[in-house]
């Protein structure tokens, strides 16, 4: 999502982002910073969920977004606030009924547009879909593929070579370290977590960091 995310915060919004829906390329091609929820009034009004840090560079009249699976540009005509969220018209689209198709549709920007974090231990969620996740002792868990938003945390689920998936709760007692330049996320495995009897127990952290040769 475009949201920016500390090592130990969160932003709960109640959804997931997928890298099987994003990924394109080996890469993330596109980010979403909003979602159209529902038609409002009669003017051709929607509420717009805001998903970005951002909302005053993105969403002003005259601004182009791009709204679902085939990225329609939409030319925003007006936009009002409207509780927590906002209220965007669109050139085009006069009123209630003409804007009904957009209902639920996501708006997404290109991965090159997004706005640097500012700190060093924030990310955003799409920069580390994709990613390998280790534990501090140096155990490969498996590739980050999706990460599920909750009223009380984030959950990073995590697909290994072997076994069923395995979910970590993004806690700081958890997520220990986030390295987007090297594509790492350095995990603590607290009891509980992944059973006993998982695959991944199999090998022990030295064997995994030998190379063949030395193997």
């Amino acid at each position: 999502m475009g949201r920016r995310k500390g090592r130990r915060g969160t932003r709960a919004i109640g959804r997931s982002l997928r890298w099987a829906d994003l990924e394109e390329g080996g890469r993330i091609a596109h980010v979403v910073i909003g979602r159209l929820r529902k038609p409002h009034g009669l003017r051709g009004e929607m509420l717009l969920e805001v998903l970005t840090d951002h909302p005053e560079v993105r969403f002003y009249p005259g601004a182009v977004i791009y709204v679902g699976p085939r990225r329609i540009a939409l030319t925003i005509r007006d936009v009002k606030p409207h509780r927590d969220g906002l209220l965007l018209a669109f050139e085009g689209y006069p009123d209630r009924t003409s804007v009904e198709p957009l209902r639920n549709q996501w708006i997404t920007i290109e991965t090159d547009e997004v706005v640097p974090p500012q700190e060093s231990d924030e990310y955003y969620d799409f920069q580390v879909l994709g990613m390998e996740v280790r534990t501090e002792e140096g155990r490969t868990l498996g590739q980050l593929v999706e990460i599920i938003e909750t009223a009380g945390n984030d959950v990073f689920v995590v697909e290994p070579e072997e076994g069923p998936e395995i979910l970590l709760p993004a806690t700081g007692e958890v997520l220990r370290e986030v390295r987007p330049n090297e594509g790492l996320v350095i995990v603590r495995l607290i009891p509980g977590l992944v059973p006993e009897d998982h695959p991944i127990w199999k090998a022990s952290p030295e064997d995994e960091r030998k190379s063949p040769e030395e193997a």
